[in-house]
């Protein structure tokens, strides 16, 4: 009797345990929220949560174009690059491109015209070879492509080594050490050949400023008819430039003229020359009988 309980007791759990009445899953975990939403706290997931299909996504391979593809297929299965099976490489290659162009449309069409170049190589070398014109052998149909997959990969290592280089931020950092100081500066001593340095900038500004002190001279024009009249006395003439003392300035000259108009005017002195382009000559004028 306790044999067949048992068993009945076991078939009724399993049965429980496959499909249950109802929703197990506790509204409260010990009180606490395992996400919140708008800011309320949430105690179980929704029933009508909606995932997108590409919310989550695990790339196995990346591959940085088609050349970096296609290098990954050559030497992962340990083909020469030199003597490329065309036939393999290129179902490959076609195999991953398909799977591409399900997932992402736009990536895969990078890759579309290495896969047109991929099939041509292919179908020139299904034709039979032919000689050029000058005797030669053809070119390899693959010459191309293995010159573009040697660069790429020489690029690629000399990249990789560049990357294992210790950079700033990622494998150390700038060591910056601040030390406040609070002792007295100590200003340097000036020595001789400093203050003398020094002097001699003061003097040269020095020079650049200068004082002119401009005076007025008062001249008198009745003064300078008497110095021409006392000129003229006891000689018969006296030529017009020597009534003029240049050496004491313009000032004096044009004054010295004026005052010689002046005495010409009054009819004190007179102004002769003999012909034209002849010296001219300053003379007392000569009184009446």
């Amino acid at each position: 009797m306790t044999t067949a309980d048992d068993a009945r007791r076991a078939q009724e759990s399993s049965a429980a345990l496959a499909s249950p009445p109802t929703d197990t899953t506790p509204d409260t975990v010990d009180g606490i929220a395992f996400a919140r939403l708008y800011g309320e706290p949430l105690f179980k997931l929704p029933q009508d949560l909606y995932i997108p299909p590409d919310a989550l996504e695990v790339f196995l391979e990346t591959f940085e174009g088609p050349l970096d593809l296609l290098l990954y297929l050559i030497r992962k299965q340990n083909f020469n690059v030199l003597d490329i099976p065309m036939a393999d490489v290129t179902a490959q290659y076609l195999g991953y491109v398909e799977q591409l162009r399900k997932t992402n449309l736009e990536l895969a069409s990078e890759y579309l015209l290495m896969a047109a170049m991929l099939i041509e190589i292919k179908s020139r070398m299904l034709l039979p070879v032919k000689k050029a014109d000058t005797g030669d052998e053809a070119e390899d149909p693959r010459a191309e492509l293995v010159r573009r997959l040697l660069e790429y990969e020489r690029m690629k290592l000399a990249a990789q080594r560049l990357d294992q280089l210790p950079q700033l931020g990622r494998d150390f950092l700038r060591a910056e050490v601040y030390i406040e100081q609070s002792i007295t500066p100590r200003f340097p001593d000036v020595d001789t050949n400093d203050l003398r340095a020094a002097w001699a900038d003061v003097i040269k500004r020095a020079k650049l400023v200068q004082h002119h002190k401009i005076s007025r001279e008062e001249l008198s024009v009745r003064e300078h008819m008497s110095v021409i009249l006392r000129r003229l006395q006891n000689v018969r003439f006296v030529e017009f430039s020597e009534l003029f003392d240049v050496l004491r300035g313009v000032p004096v000259v044009i004054v010295n003229f004026i005052a010689m108009l002046e005495l010409s005017r009054e009819s004190l002195i007179e102004i002769t020359q003999a012909e034209p382009f002849a010296p001219i000559y300053v003379r007392l004028a000569y009184l009446p009988a």
